[in-house]
């Protein structure tokens, strides 16, 4: 199992996205987050192949259903849970990643 916390920024929705290998190449996925787009995106994207990890963002499941979801384009979430399949398949280190603001 691959679990990441991700912070979205501004809006305050943290969310916890729990990535699980079933079977040689498919993966269930589950996403804990306050934000009701989110969990809307979230239950559209239950269940992912190694091979979404190696989809552009337009054919993407992930990124297709958060393009129909989420109302804010620049969420991170998406990608953390992209980030945490490539992991759980074996496909990445699990390194930690962010975005930094520089005054």
């Amino acid at each position: 199992m691959t679990r990441v916390t991700i912070n979205p920024g501004a809006c305050g929705f943290f969310a916890t996205v729990k990535v699980v290998k079933q079977g040689n190449k498919d993966f269930s996925v589950s996403v804990v987050s306050e934000c009701q787009m989110v969990q809307k995106m979230a239950a559209e994207i239950s269940n992912l192949s190694i091979m979404d990890a190696f989809k552009r963002q337009t054919d993407n499941p992930v990124f297709k259903k958060a393009a129909v979801c989420l109302r804010h384009a620049a969420c991170p979430i998406p990608t953390g849970i992209l980030k945490a399949l490539e992991v759980e398949a074996g496909l990445n280190l699990p390194k930690d990643c962010s975005i930094i603001f520089e005054p």
